[in-house]
């Protein structure tokens, strides 16, 4: 029996086109402040953060992520400029929209309801809707100098999320396992 442990996380990733664009910001930082961490994932808004589920668990998961997805609408997404969470880490800012503020909070309550995940750190901290592009590998000097270049910079998109995305780690960088259609 293979009792082995996998690394999950459940967010929203942009369509192909705003995905493409976010991933040119982040090599930048990569290229030019060397700071390649945002890199090992897919562009995304963390909704449930890494978790861990036995490889038998998997199909549970999906059954319950599928569920939770059936009877929920598509989401509006609005990316608008840059914020930062000082002193590492730069990201595009996500429009706190009510629908987002709620499939994350329906969502951690349904994990732990159903699934027994629970994420204590996260669930002390405001939900702050993101998409990294310089991560904690971006060193306190090349944030003050990228932060400058960044924090006035003009950025807009808008996208409706019509899945939940299950992420996989693959022991170096994070992949896209499954995803959930939205229907309601």
């Amino acid at each position: 029996m293979n009792q082995s442990k996998q690394r999950f996380f459940i967010a929203v990733v942009p369509p192909p086109d705003i995905e493409q664009q976010i991933t040119e910001i982040q090599r930048y930082f990569a290229e030019n402040y060397n700071s390649r961490g945002a890199l090992n994932s897919p562009p995304h808004i963390t909704l449930q953060p890494p978790f861990h589920s036995l490889a038998e668990d998997v199909p549970k998961l999906e059954e319950s992520l599928n569920q939770f997805c059936a009877n929920r609408l598509p989401i509006p997404v609005t990316l608008s400029g840059f914020a930062a969470f000082a002193p590492r880490v730069i990201y595009v800012d996500v429009v706190k929209s009510p629908e987002l503020l709620e499939i994350h909070s329906y969502l951690m309550s349904y994990m732990e309801a159903t699934l027994g995940i629970v994420e204590r750190v996260s669930q002390s901290r405001p939900f702050v809707p993101h998409m990294t592009v310089a991560f904690r590998d971006l060193t306190k000097e090349n944030f003050q100098t990228a932060w400058l270049e960044f924090s006035g910079r003009s950025l807009h998109f808008e996208f409706t999320a019509s899945a939940l995305t299950l992420l996989l780690h693959d022991g170096s960088r994070w992949n896209i396992s499954n995803q959930f259609p939205l229907f309601a």
